[in-house]
Order: C-alpha cells, then structure tokens, then sequence
C-alpha cells in the first residue's frame, strides 16, 4: 500500500480498485493473518505523544536555575571561609527548594495525563467476515469498520454504504454544524470537505455507516496536526526570564557590595585578611534571597491549587505568572464563549411571533406570547409546527443535571435544541410516536437541506413533514397557514418570511423553517422526494442560537477593565460571530471582521496592524489561528489562545499560554496546551489571569520584604567600617544567615499565598519591559523599610550598651555584653519584620479591612520566627554557634513596642495614597 496517496485520492478511487489497493474485501474485510502482517509495517493506531522530557534532567534542572547556582557557589565560599556551617546550611535550602520544585510540577503533570482523552478504545469491524469489537489502536488500512450515531471515528476511512450520516468535524475544522457524508465522491470548499471521507478524530452525531480504513495513526489528517504541534517548540515563560534576569542583577550586586566591604575593612579597618573575607561573606549573603526560589515556588504551586479549584489545571508552574501578564486571549466561540448548547429562543409564524424562555439542553422554559405562557390548546398553528419538530427529529437528548453535568447528546445541536423546545411546549415524544408512528423518512442531505417523515395519523390520512433551511423550502412551498387557514402564498407573503429571517440573522441567530401536506396511505410505498417535497404548506420558523454562558459578561467586562484584549477566532460565520461578540461586549459594533479567505490575501504587516484595532477572525482554518497569534505576539503582546480541536494544537504550542478545553478537547490539543479548563468556560481563563496576577503581586511583596531586611543587616557592617572598627560589628555571620533562612523564610512563604488585593483586575497588564525588581520596590526596600529597620535595630544594640554604661564607658567588642547587644540587634529586625511582613500583604488596601489574621501561613510564620528567636536567646548550647545571648525584661519591652507603630505608620502612607488615587480617578 502507498502512503503517499491522500485521503482525496483514496476518495476518487473505484470501490475495486480501493479494495485492490487495501488489499481487503467490502464483504468480509481483513482476514487476522492479514492485519497482524500489516500492524508490522504500518504500526499501532496511535497518535505519538513526541518525544518524552528525559526524567533525569527533567530532575536536575530543578537544582540548576541561576539562582541555585549562585547558591551552591555562595556555600562552598562558606565552607573555603572555615564557616561550613553556613555553606552546609545554604546547601540545605536548594536541595529541599529543588525536591519541592520538582514534586509540585510532577504533581500537575500526573494530574493532567489523568485528565488526558484517548482516541476512542473499542471499535466495530468486520474481520473474516464476522462482526466483532477490537481496540482502536489496532486498526489497519483496509479495516471494515461499523459506525453508528455516537462513534468516535478512530482513522481515516472511505465511506462504501451509509444512511443519513452526520459527522461533527468540529475537532478539525472548527465548524460546529455537523457535515453530511455519502459514499459518492464530491470535494467542496476546505480541506476537509470530501463527502465520502471521514476523520479520525470527528464523531458521528446520526445516521450508520461502513466505512473502509485507508490511514491509522501519524498518516491520518490529525496524525499530521499532531506532527505539527510536536515540531513546534514552546516559548520560555517571562517570568523565567525575568527570575534569570533579577538573578544575574544579584548576583553582580551582591558580589560588588561584598568586594567592596571585603577592601574597605582591609584598609580602613586594619582587618586581618582571613577575617576580612568571613566579613565580606556576610554581606554577600545578606544580599542573596536565599528564600527567593521558596517562595516563587510556593507561590507558583499555591496560584495552581487555587486555579484548580477554579476548573484550570496548570501543566506548569511557570505558566501561572505568565497568565497574569497576559494583554490578549485568542478565544474560540463555540462552547468557550457560548454554552455550546443550541436554543431555541424565538418561534416566528405569518401571524405571531412567540418568545422561548430557559437555555441549554434542559427543559427550563415556557413558551410565551406577549410575556404569558400559552395554552397549546388553543394556538393550533404552534402546536402543529411543534409536532413536526418533534416527529421529524432523529436525535435523543439522554441524562444530565442542570447546574451539574451535561446531558448526552445522540444526533445533531439543532435536533436536540428542538427536542427541548418540544418539552417546553409540554408534549410527549413517546405518547405522540405512539399516536403518529413514522412509516417512512426521506433523510436530509445537503444538496436539498431538508429532511422529510411520513406520520400516520388518526384518521388514516398520513402527514408528510418537513423541516430545513429555509431558502431550500421555499423552493417547494407554495401554499401557507394563517390561524388555522390554508391559502395560496403571495409575494407578499414570501417577503415577510424572508424580512422575518433576514432580522433573525443581524441578530446573529439561524432559522429553520418547517412545513407539511397530507396524502392518502396508497401514495406511502411510492413516496420519493420528487413527488412528496412539493406543493407543501408552509407553517413558520423556529429562531435558534448558541447561547452566551450567564457568566461571560461579567467575564468580559473584568478583561476591559483590566485592559485585556479578547479576538474572537472561530469558524462559524461572520455574522454570528459578530453578533455574538458584540452581545457579550467583546467588541462594538464598529469592529472589522475578517474571513479565513481575506486573512490569506493579506501580508504579515496588515495582519500585524489589523489585530491592534477591533477584529473578528470568522471561518478560519488551523494554519490562520497559528499567524493570528504569531503576528499578535509579533506587536509585543503575551497572547493566551483557547482550542478544542487537532487544528488548534499549534497555535496552543505558538501562544505563549495554550488553553485547551478539558471537556470537549481531543489529546492533541491538551498535549500542547499549557492549561487546561476542566469546564470549558471563558470564565475560568479570567479567574486563572487574576490569579497569575497575584501571583506576580506575591513575588514582588516577597522582595520588598526580604530586601528591607537586607538594609538592616548590612547596616551594622556599614556602622563598622564608617567608624573604622570603633563601632563594633552588631549582627554577626551567623546571626545574618538567621534572619535569612530561619525568621524571614516562613513568613516570606505567608506573603507567597496571599489572596488577590481588591482591585487588581482594574489595573493594566505589567508592562513588557516591567521588571520584578524595579526602582517602586528598591525605594520602599531600602528607603521606607529598611532605613526604618535599620534604625530600630541600630537603637536596640545602643540601648543594651547604654544599659551598660555606654557612653561612659566603649562599647563592648566582647564578652556577654557584647553578645547581648548582637542578640537584641537581631531581636529588633526579627520584630521590624513582623510589622513589615503584614504591611507588605497589601499595597494600597488597608490591612485592617482584609483582616490582620486572615493570612494564617503569615500568622503562624510570626509565630514560628518568635519561637526560634526565643530559642536562639535562651537555649545556652547554641549561644556559641550563633553568638547569642539571653536579654531581660527591658530588652522586650524594647521589643514589644516597634510592631504597632510601624504598623500604623504604613496605614496612614495607604491612606494618603488611596486618597490620592480616588483623587486622580475623580479627575
């Protein structure tokens, strides 16, 4: 067999000569012989997955980010310094950092390969000339497969026999409204529009068919999407960018700082050189975040907890930020934006015009004329139109619970969407195919666009009913019913039904138009369409859409506010998707809305310029959505695209964060995605941003917090070489690495899983060019924070001298004294740092209104830090490893009177600048 061939080839083939080819039979298909040899040389029915993360690096990587570098460097340093203590303790932290790393992102993976849909398990084929159940991943070209209504189609196959088949390609072609198939070749627009195809991938929605395999696998259509997206290579998230970056900007600071003191207590200090060096240690480390990796970590695992419960599953951590960042999503329509529920909302006959409450595939609604629910009884055109819709109509709407799970949909949208329009009106499917048995169907077939069924009625007579696309049924209508009459139709009459419709579809919604006539029971053996679809009798319309989900408008209104873009980029047709986007509010009405055909015709710079104004992309296909993306991050922008389909997978792997759906998306589409929603909701996107953006707000608290306490470690040594040694070093090595990894870690975490401060979806997306260390968090760092920090510290190792004699007498260099001074020094940062750790949970809000307690992490991180201080103080054998010792009462009354001054200070900052803002807004 040629694998060169393409589906359309196989399409044109005779059924002799496909069979030669396949070297099979339509009768009785492969023999067991003949697939086992096959399934050596064209392999499993399988979509590869790509090749595999090697675990071992996928490890490693963990414990060599720039920042564990610098922290492996920082404790060897340690160790050549005669401290092992510190080096080992650094040590400590990456590797429990690294573990935790690994365990959070190993733990998402797991969670989303259990997600992960499978192309369908079991399948039916004709082998040796029997009917039986074999697994898809065993199919072969040249299989006889078995479809009916329900199927997955497991691989490219040629359709020999079928009967009223529909199939749902919207997995391919993004088109909603399921394709008819027959077994006579014909090729229309698109790639994917050959009437006796059918693709893996797609699931047949009515009708049987047996269809012969001529591709499994990769060589199927949406192997070679998959191919596709595998060869795409993903982007690296800003925030690893930027962490690479704020790294190496440590790194240097922290290295120049620390030369500088290593040469400044040499010469000015008279240092031993030996000494010199343990002491330029201690700056290098007070500068290195020790606790940065902890915390991005933790707060990158805890925003991927809470945006799971949100229904989006994180494949990894870095993405969460990245969302925050995010100015643009390319979002589909059907079943993100919309319910992916077709309603009936309207029912339009010549006379009256009623409205249909509820949405969705639940019986929720009434029917209504002039906002009061009718009585069938006495509205017999109504009651009329919907027996036909629900006698001609081959689908089955099975289980579901409103507000919970979905019904199951067998057939097609629009027949289901009829089937609850028909439980609305209160009729009874059974009781009337009980009363009105079908005895004959004309199937509907897209050259004529209508579907015909024969009902016997009571009286011996037979209904012959009909329902399609209008313009087809106006063709054989020539009559009509007003009120119960039957006339001949005018041209009048036929422009009102076409006005009717024409104002149906500005709204963005689509009619099918319905129709009958009677004939005697002799005329049922000789019904063809020919003669039973003409000389109808016209009865009205039933308006229907996809309704927008209840919760997207507010959805939407969050993204204007926080100034991000929504593209609408979908293969329905260009007045739905318009009408849609500008009901929701997407877009005004003013937007461009461009076709699939208009995109190809336009140059990368015209794309590029089209997609900063308002714009619709309508009927596109998979390569469009992938430039549209391309050429929106081509602008500067950090797109979030949305998909469901095989198409969809390269431009999910392009975006900077690919959202697949997890209900109705293929493996394809979740494999290259970074997220998956697990209710297919545009909703949870937005949840999932305004949580990428506190995620981001939490880094940034973090380094405000861990660079004030910085300043006031580094004080006492700038104390020390200013005074040329006459002030003697109040914080020493030890004491500093202290506050880094023991008092300030647990706390910094609290800050970590802080929950979103009011108002932060009414701010911009951070800018492109924005860093997480910027000029705002070194002033409040070291300008505000620290210098207040530095000061009460500095004042508590002088109030210990002074109760010692100071300045009668030197300040100690020695002794108890000495190790008193040092240990309230690191008493008073440790207690600076609780009133710094809860005025950094917000940066405008006061604390009193989102509640001092409600961060427990922070409040058991104070608690923890006061504990280990306590320890430190009074715990007599690590007083020499740490050069601590006990403090009296005065000490902590000391202690005890800087958190609530501090406190109230910030409250008062947040005040004038929350009234400085009102201020400003106001103007």
């Amino acid at each position: 067999m040629d694998h060169k061939m393409t589906d359309d080839d196989y399409a044109q083939l005779p059924v002799a000569e496909l069979v030669k080819d396949l070297g099979s039979s339509v009768t009785d298909g492969l023999t067991n012989t003949e697939v086992q040899q096959k399934l050596k040389t064209v392999g499993k029915n399988v979509i590869e997955k790509g090749q595999k993360e090697n675990g071992f690096w996928n490890f490693i990587k963990n414990f060599t980010s720039l920042m564990a570098c610098l922290l492996w460097v920082s404790g060897v340093i340690a160790i050549l310094a005669g401290t092992p203590e510190l080096g080992i303790a650094i040590w400590a932290v990456n590797i429990i950092n690294g573990l935790f790393s690994y365990w959070e992102e190993h733990a998402a993976k797991k969670a989303t390969d259990a997600l992960s849909k499978m192309l369908p398990t079991y399948v039916s084929v004709i082998r040796d000339g029997k009917k039986i159940q074999v697994i898809a991943e065993d199919l072969v070209p040249g299989d006889l497969v078995v479809l009916q209504a329900g199927d997955a189609i497991p691989a490219d196959a040629r359709v020999l026999s079928s009967s009223s088949l529909q199939v749902d390609e919207s997995a391919l072609t993004g088109e909603s409204v399921p394709v008819d198939k027959f077994a006579d070749y014909k090729h229309g627009d698109g790639k994917f529009a050959i009437d006796n195809i059918v693709f893996a991938g797609t699931v047949v929605t009515s009708g049987t068919a047996t269809v012969m395999v001529v591709e499994t696998g990769m060589n199927t259509e949406f192997g070679q999407i998959a191919k596709l997206t595998q060869n795409q290579k993903g982007t690296v998230s800003p925030l690893t960018k930027e962490l690479n970056r704020l790294t190496r900007q440590l790194s240097v600071l922290a290295l120049v700082i620390g030369l500088g003191f290593f040469v400044l207590a040499i010469f000015f200090v008279h240092y031993p050189i030996a000494k010199s060096f343990i002491f330029a240690l201690g700056m290098i480390v007070a500068f290195i975040p020790e606790g940065l990796l902890p915390t991005v970590t933790l707060s990158l695992a805890h925003g991927t907890k809470v945006m799971a419960k949100k229904h989006a599953l994180l494949k990894n951590l870095d993405s969460v930020e990245t969302l925050g960042e995010t100015n643009v999503i390319c979002s589909d329509k059907t079943g993100t934006l919309t319910q992916n529920q077709m309603t009936v909302n309207h029912i339009w006959l010549p006379d009256k015009e009623y409205t249909v409450t509820g949405t969705g595939y639940f019986n929720n609604g009434k029917i209504q004329f002039n906002q009061q629910d009718v009585n069938l009884k006495n509205e017999k055109d109504l009651s009329l139109l919907l027996d036909i819709a629900l006698l001609n109509n081959d689908t089955k709407v099975q289980g579901g619970e409103e507000g919970k799970t979905a019904p199951k949909i067998l057939g097609t949208p629009t027949e289901a969407g009829l089937n609850i329009l028909t439980a609305k009106g209160g009729l009874d499917l059974d009781q009337r195919m009980q009363a009105t048995p079908r005895l004959k169907e004309l199937p509907f077939d897209s050259t004529r666009r209508r579907m015909t069924t024969l009902q016997q009625e009571s009286d011996g007579k037979v209904a012959v009913y009909v329902k399609g696309a209008l313009s087809n049924m106006m063709q054989v209508c020539d009559r009509i019913l007003i009120n119960g009459e039957v006339r001949p139709m005018t041209n009048a009459d036929k422009t009102k039904i076409d006005q009717a419709n024409q104002d149906y579809a500005a709204q963005g919604l689509r009619s099918l138009a319905f129709a009958y006539n009677t004939i005697a029971a002799d005329d049922v053996s000789s019904a063809m369409i020919e003669n039973t679809e003409q000389h109808l009798i016209f009865v009205g319309l039933a308006v229907m859409q996809d309704p927008p989900r209840e919760e997207i408008y507010d959805a939407v209104k969050k993204c204007h506010s926080a100034d991000i873009k929504i593209i609408m980029v979908t293969g329905d047709s260009s007045l739905t998707a318009k009408s849609i986007a500008v009901k929701i509010g997407i877009v005004s009405d003013k937007a461009r809305v461009i076709t699939g055909a208009e995109l190809n015709q336009m140059s990368d710079d015209e794309l590029r310029q089209a997609v900063k104004g308002e714009v619709i992309f309508a009927r596109v296909a998979p390569e469009d959505k992938y430039r549209i993306v391309s050429m929106c991050q081509a602008n500067g922008e950090i797109v979030a695209a949305t998909g469901d389909g095989v198409n969809d997978a390269p431009a999910l792997k392009k975006a900077n964060i690919g959202i697949a759906m997890g209900v109705t998306g293929t493996d394809v589409a979740k494999e290259a995605a970074d997220m998956i929603l697990t209710d297919d909701n545009f909703a949870s996107i937005v949840s999932a941003i305004e949580e990428g953006r506190t995620v981001y707000s939490n880094i940034q608290k973090f380094l405000v917090y861990i660079f004030n306490s910085n300043l006031s470690e580094a004080f006492p040594s700038l104390l020390f070489i200013i005074s040329g040694g006459l002030i003697p070093l109040a914080l020493t090595v030890m004491q500093i690495l202290t506050v880094d990894l023991g008092t300030d870690m647990l706390p910094a975490l609290g800050l970590g899983a802080e929950k979103s401060e009011p108002g932060i979806m009414d701010r911009p997306p951070r800018k492109r060019d924005a860093h997480l260390l910027n000029k705002g968090i070194l002033l409040k760092s070291f300008c505000y924070y620290g210098l207040i920090g530095s000061l009460v510290s500095a004042a508590a190792y002088f109030f210990v001298n002074w109760q010692y004699g100071w300045p009668s007498v030197s300040l100690a260099h020695g002794g108890y004294v000495y190790a008193a001074a040092t240990t309230m020094t690191l008493a008073a940062i440790v207690f600076c740092q609780v009133a710094t750790v809860l005025n950094c949970r917000t940066e405008t809000t006061s604390l009193f209104k989102i509640g001092i307690f409600s961060n427990h992490r922070i409040m058991w991180g104070i608690v923890f830090e006061i504990c280990l201080l306590t320890f430190l103080i009074y715990v007599p054998f690590v007083h020499g490893l740490f050069g601590t010792a006990p403090i009296n009462l005065l000490d902590w009354i000391y202690l005890l009177c800087i958190p609530v001054p501090l406190i109230l200070i910030d409250e008062a900052r947040k005040w004038f600048i929350r009234k400085y803002m009102n201020k400003k807004k106001a103007a």
